[in-house]
């Protein structure tokens, strides 16, 4: 494939070498002609393993050459990869001044080439990382000064990028996955071509989805660090070795390494989480630690709850009826249940509300779990309802709080009444109800949760 780079930096240069020994023709494009003049004499323009040498060979093979004329470049080549720098503002904001810069050359540029070349579809890809929306800002730029339509004429995508220094030519090689942010199969075939050779899945997403990830890599990274730094600092002042404890923590892939807890949605709760964290952050400040990242942990906890709570006061003046009560699904343990938080502070403030749990109901007439709800929170077990079907025929609104099967049913059943979902179970919605996810709908989206309820 003919391929065009813009921007010979970082990722410019080590994307043109890699795709360049994976067979590709490749042309680079900067302003700066004294990264041009490297690039055509077979030099990198950056210091990294192993790309001096492939730079070196594709030159002399003739599978890579730089210019600073942008207009041959698109012309010549089919896809286009951005991969310049979007530095930060005093202000913390992207300056976009240089992908913008880049933006109005394709929309002058392919007006002139679909004139002369009919039928032609350039692909866009944005490597360099941008916020949500970005491509969709491109597109909307390339329209206006072209006249073309986008997935029509054109394509921006987003690509993004995870490369570390050091270890760049490595990392291209050998991805956890390969990520494409696009509405267009057109586009999305196009540049999965350009990662045969790579032994990596290959995820198509929303444009917007693909935008988002490096921001929620390289957070989830610092926290990381930021948390195995905080746990040796205790450690450390007990004269535990830290090294060892993350050894151990690491061993496990079922639930700390893996998956498992990385699907948002409502608060956490249970007798083990909330105790053994709060015995954590007791820890550190009895040894006059400072451990931020730990301290807050339960905040973020209570601002999940806050918005499960202002979503609901929507429907302040309906029937609400709950499905679950309990920590969690096939369970009748109510300590620390979110769930019965919610409950608790919806009732302090004027909600109706009955509530459906057989589990919970089960446990209440055996006994195993009567004495709690006698002591702590009998009212709500005044609440309870025995059949499903009497709370559905009473309810407006519908909270589902536990994964449980039953309740994708009986959610699918509820015609004309509104469901919010905290846990996301796979509910296809009757088109007369309102279906509302506590993250993953616009309707939640557009819900504050700093400082609303406390």
């Amino acid at each position: 494939m003919n391929i065009s780079i813009f921007g010979l930096g970082y990722v410019g240069c080590v994307s043109l070498g890699c795709l360049a020994q994976n067979g590709h023709q490749v042309v680079g494009v900067d302003v700066n002609q004294t990264k041009v003049d490297q690039i055509n004499t077979g030099r990198p323009t950056i210091i990294e393993k192993d790309i001096d040498a492939i730079i070196a060979t594709q030159h002399l093979l003739g599978r890579i050459r730089a210019t600073t004329d942008f207009r041959e470049a698109i012309f010549n080549t089919d896809l286009s990869i951005i991969a310049v720098g979007t530095p930060t503002t005093a202000q913390g904001h992207l300056n976009l001044s240089y992908i913008m810069g880049v933006a109005t050359h394709f929309g002058d540029v392919l007006r002139e080439k679909s004139e002369q070349q009919p039928g032609a579809f350039h692909v866009v890809a944005l490597r360099s990382t941008v916020m949500p929306g970005t491509c969709a800002k491109i597109a909307a730029m390339i329209e206006s000064r072209s006249g073309l339509i986008r997935d029509v004429h054109f394509a921006v995508v987003s690509n993004p990028e995870f490369l570390r220094e050091g270890t760049a030519v490595h990392d291209y090689y050998h991805p956890p996955l390969t990520l494409i942010g696009t509405e267009s199969e057109r586009a999305g075939k196009l540049l999965r071509r350009l990662y045969d050779e790579l032994p990596a899945e290959v995820v198509v997403a929303e444009t917007k989805t693909a935008e988002i990830m490096k921001y929620v890599n390289n957070t989830y990274h610092a926290l990381k660090i930021s948390f195995a730094n905080e746990v040796g600092n205790i450690c450390s002042s007990l004269g535990i070795d830290s090294h060892e404890v993350m050894d151990i923590f690491c061993k496990d892939k079922q639930l700390n390494i893996s998956n498992y807890y990385f699907k948002p949605g409502f608060a956490y709760g249970g007798s083990c989480l909330p105790k053994d964290l709060k015995g954590l952050q007791t820890l550190a400040h009895d040894l006059y630690l400072q451990v931020p990242v730990i301290s807050s942990i339960h905040r973020t906890n209570e601002i999940q709850m806050q918005r499960a709570i202002a979503l609901l006061m929507r429907y302040s003046h309906r029937n609400i009826g709950f499905l679950g009560i309990g920590f969690k699904a096939g369970t009748d343990d109510l300590r620390n249940s979110p769930a019965v938080e919610l409950a608790e502070t919806l009732l302090g403030k004027g909600f109706t509300l009955k509530i459906y749990d057989r589990n919970v109901h089960t446990s209440k007439l055996t006994g195993t779990n009567k004495e709690y709800i006698d002591q702590h929170i009998p009212h709500l077990s005044r609440l309870m309802v025995q059949d499903a079907r009497d709370l559905m025929n009473w309810a407006d609104v519908l909270v589902i709080c536990t994964k449980e099967t039953e309740f994708i049913t009986l959610a699918e059943e509820a015609v004309g009444k509104v469901v919010l979902d905290l846990v996301r179970l796979p509910i296809d919605i009757d088109a007369s109800s309102q279906y509302i996810g506590i993250n993953w709908s616009q309707d939640a989206a557009e819900v504050p949760t700093m400082g609303l309820y406390r």
